[in-house]
């Protein structure tokens, strides 16, 4: 099921991003926590002492609950607008 509202925005051109090594069709401007919402990614990352899921919660950049990690640095996902070819990296960052 897409979750994106159709017929309702201009959309700006498919790209590709990598999450975890699968490939995702996004649109570019998107916000990258919009899209891995979307396309059923939840759980980005694991608390650091109990291992425990987090995700997306205040979606403004506060909580800062949506880390992830993009070309080796740690981002906070709500604040990273798309881009083809991107390489994302969800889950333990320990591994």
């Amino acid at each position: 099921m897409d979750l994106r509202v159709s017929n309702y925005f201009n959309r700006s051109n498919k790209v590709n991003i990598n999450v975890n090594n699968k490939k995702i069709e996004a649109y570019e401007g998107e916000c990258l926590a919009v899209v891995l919402f979307v396309n059923n990614i939840k759980k980005l990352r694991l608390s650091p002492k109990k291992k425990q899921s987090r995700g997306m919660f205040c979606l403004m950049g506060s909580c800062q609950e949506c880390v992830v990690v993009i070309n080796d640095k740690k981002v906070i996902s709500c604040n990273v607008f798309i881009k083809d070819g991107m390489k994302i990296k969800v889950g333990d960052f320990d591994k």
